[in-house]
């Protein structure tokens, strides 16, 4: 995978995930552009009348308000507002995270996901960011001395949410029921809670949607087709962890420990 996933926010258009490969970019803003803002780029193939493009229905929301530019790793962001300066978050991080201010074109975002905040009014809009191709090296694997690292087949963050809701997952089969049932979305709420305690339904299944796109059961942002529905996600999520040691019993410390009378 090398490229971008935008997660639109409620009452945004379209309403699906926006795919976007490297050098492709996302224009958003409230009309079809014809106004090019400051810093503005102009009727380009990219306008929200282009192939990529995210209406905002707000009138706090400038025209043309900004413009994502998807790269191998990572995106970048353009704000086109004359007044408003946008924020992107790290949902990861404990309040993590960087302003684009009026005017500012290509400003780098490092997050693996980010939560992107556009000031309208009295509200606040967001809309999601993924770039699931966030490659981590083989910590373990010391490689020549003077060579390059070896990249993991499935790069995960050990210290990411998601990878938290991947050991959740794999729990009961990991503590020695290799044919357990596995929990329930709720469950995993409830398991995470001591240590997420802003954990609920929709935070788990964000995680859990992220990791068939991270872990590539479902097709790379790149491709066109995001394919058909997974029918049973979090199974072949688990059992694509277990076979391959993606998560191993030592990542269980992670977990908040079980309440009393909990089965280990």
């Amino acid at each position: 995978m090398n490229s971008i996933i935008v997660v639109p926010g409620p009452t945004m258009s379209p309403a699906a995930q926006i795919r976007l490969a490297p050098g492709q970019t996302l224009r958003f803003g409230r009309e079809p552009l014809g106004h090019s803002g400051t810093g503005g780029r102009g009727n380009g193939p990219h306008s929200l009348h282009g192939p990529h493009a995210l209406h905002v229905p707000h009138a706090g929301v400038s025209r043309a308000a900004g413009e994502i530019t998807a790269t191998a790793t990572y995106w970048s962001l353009s704000n086109f507002s004359r007044s408003a300066t946008y924020v992107v978050e790290n949902p990861e991080g404990a309040g993590e995270h960087i302003k684009i201010g009026p005017g500012r074109l290509d400003a780098p975002v490092p997050f693996e996901f980010a939560r992107l905040v556009l000031p309208a009014g009295s509200e606040l809009l967001t809309l999601d960011v993924w770039a699931p191709r966030h490659d981590y090296a083989d910590r373990d694997d010391p490689g020549e001395p003077d060579g390059e690292p070896t990249a993991l087949p499935f790069p995960l963050d050990r210290s990411s949410r998601y990878f938290l809701v991947l050991t959740a997952l794999c729990e009961p089969r990991l503590r020695g029921a290799p044919h357990a049932p596995l929990p329930t979305v709720e469950q995993v709420v409830e398991r995470l809670k001591p240590s997420w305690p802003a954990a609920n339904r929709a935070a788990v299944q964000w995680n859990i949607d992220y990791l068939a796109v991270k872990l590539r059961l479902k097709p790379g942002p790149d491709t066109v087709d995001p394919g058909p529905r997974l029918v049973g996600k979090k199974e072949t999520l688990v059992s694509l962890a277990l076979r391959f040691d993606l998560v191993r019993e030592a990542d269980l410390a992670a977990l908040p420990a079980a309440p009393t009378g909990t089965a280990r």
